[in-house]
């Protein structure tokens, strides 16, 4: 009976070591499929400003890594998904975060992406509701960066210095938000 006890007590635990957090209602999956590739979830955690939550951020990578300059530099493939939790976000508010993190991620140097930018804050102009799910993925055999929402694709984006400076939003050295980035690195 000891026996039985002890190994049910070893199945709930390795259950709770391997299962996914969840945060403000949202559960990132272990994995995402990108074009026909499998990504793994790094990690995840919110966006939050002013007190009020506003999106759970997941970072989904082929090989896991803490190392956010490793992450940004890297021509592999990963994701990030975006899971709105608040209907306080709005397409206009989306695009200036956007532009504030393109800035703080390039210091300040966003002349050579500029039509990249903008073609990425398209995807973002339309209506943005609670529920929304978006996808951001580059894919390192075309070094493109595509956007969805919902499951439908909006953007592509190339270019690998693109890349760099898209992921830069959440993992450069002064992110759009700390505990998020720390998140997604794996922390909790």
């Amino acid at each position: 009976m000891k026996k039985i006890s002890l190994i049910v007590a070893l199945l709930l635990m390795s259950g709770f070591i391997y299962s996914q957090e969840e945060i403000s209602g949202i559960t990132p999956k272990s994995s995402i499929d990108v074009s026909g590739e499998k990504l793994i979830f790094n990690g995840a955690g919110l966006r939050e400003k002013f007190f009020l939550d506003l999106y759970v951020g997941a970072l989904y990578v082929t090989n896991k890594s803490s190392d956010a300059k490793k992450l940004m530099d890297a021509d592999e493939s990963m994701a990030i998904t975006i899971d709105i939790v608040s209907g306080l976000i709005s397409s206009e508010k989306m695009i200036t975060a956007v532009d504030e993190g393109f800035q703080k991620s390039t210091k300040g140097n966003t002349a050579p992406f500029k039509d990249k930018i903008a073609t990425f804050k398209d995807a973002f102009k339309e209506e943005i509701v609670e529920g929304d799910h978006y996808v951001i993925a580059y894919i390192k055999g075309t070094q493109e960066t595509v956007v969805s929402k919902n499951g439908k694709k909006l953007k592509t984006i190339s270019g690998y210095d693109f890349k760099k400076a898209l992921f830069g939003i959440w993992l450069c050295d002064e992110p759009a938000d700390e505990d998020l980035k720390e998140g997604m690195l794996g922390g909790s």
